[in-house]
């Protein structure tokens, strides 16, 4: 089978809305916990706590509708600090990479400080369209963990402590497999159900997928049920399998492409037998799977500067942009594996 690489039942993406600078020494200590729930060693805990200062410190001082994300890594391995806004863009993008050019007063020197310490670092940025950071950092012997080709998003509604999403990845052999259940309603009956799927999932994330699916509907006959959507990516072509309504969309830097959304009824009350789809991925081509949480009218007419977006900031753009506040959240995005370990 092969080697399977996932989380047991990862948190919600800690989500700090970064209106203030207040929310500086928030993103600091949130990021330095993450990272200890992470299991990463020695000072990287306190070296997260710097990346996250110095990112929440930009948005405070230059963006506009700024927000932090500050999770594990979606297959594990490490953890990432992600920024999003809807400020001007970064004009000088090189420079402001310089090690202590800065041009505020932060905690430490600005974005050379983020990629000096960060094991990966990637930024887009357009006038218009605002910036996006990814840093990922993982302990120096497993740095290979962050080039995961891969970003997921999951927070709760406005005033919930819990997401009654949950979403996991797992690699084994030359393809991978991308869960997302969405319980339903929110709150904490949302979340059991959401944590009994990822449970379900993590025994068996290489069975077929209607075998999984099935398992999953047994599962929550004791909850209050979910929406499902299975992905099981290949070189080349993808499959899904799923029921209720969590979307799956292809999309390249051309825009979008094959959109499917799963079967009529809820995983846990009434299901029909499952039915895989199968469709191609171009080469550059990325899948995405997506809750109700997130308004699916972004399809329809994405901007450039969205459709180039690497799928380590594509999740969090569209979290950022496009979530129904009144809901929970959650986007994983990723493409084939291209080459084995």
């Amino acid at each position: 089978m092969g080697e399977s690489l996932t989380l047991p039942c990862p948190r919600p993406t800690a989500h700090i809305a970064v209106d203030h600078y207040s929310a500086v020494h928030l993103a600091a200590e949130t990021a330095r916990a993450v990272a200890g729930q992470c299991g990463l060693p020695g000072a990287l805990p306190d070296r997260a706590a710097v990346i996250a200062s110095e990112l929440a410190s930009n948005l405070a001082n230059h963006a506009t509708n700024g927000a932090l994300f500050i999770q594990a890594l979606p297959l594990g391995g490490g953890m990432e600090v992600v920024a999003a806004d809807h400020g001007p863009g970064i004009g000088e993008l090189h420079q402001c990479l310089t090690d202590g050019y800065t041009t505020g007063t932060t905690l430490g020197a600005g974005l050379g400080a983020v990629k000096r310490i960060a094991t990966t670092l990637t930024i887009r940025t357009a006038p218009g369209d605002g910036t996006l950071v990814s840093a990922r950092l993982t302990a120096p012997d497993d740095a290979a963990s962050a080039d995961q080709e891969a970003g997921a998003i999951c927070v709760p509604a406005d005033r919930e402590q819990t997401s009654g999403d949950g979403c996991a990845l797992a690699d084994h052999g030359s393809a991978r497999t991308a869960l997302v259940v969405d319980g339903l309603g929110h709150g904490p009956h949302a979340a059991e159900a959401a944590q009994v799927a990822l449970r379900s999932f993590h025994r068996g994330p290489d069975a077929p997928l209607p075998e999984i699916l099935t398992g999953l509907h047994r599962a929550l006959r004791r909850t209050r049920g979910a929406a499902v959507g299975l992905l099981r990516l290949h070189p080349g072509r993808a499959e899904y399998c799923g029921v209720g309504n969590v979307r799956v969309v292809t999309l390249t830097s051309l825009g979008p492409g094959h959109r499917l959304s799963g079967q009529p009824g809820i995983a846990g009350l009434n299901m029909t037998p499952p039915k895989v789809r199968s469709f191609p991925v171009p080469p550059d081509g990325t899948v995405l799977l997506h809750s109700d949480g997130v308004d699916h009218r972004w399809a329809q007419a994405p901007s450039a500067f969205v459709c180039r977006l690497p799928p380590s900031l594509l999740a969090a753009s569209l979290v950022h942009s496009h979530r129904l506040p009144r809901d929970d959240a959650t986007v994983l995005a990723a493409r084939p594996r291209q080459r084995l370990p």
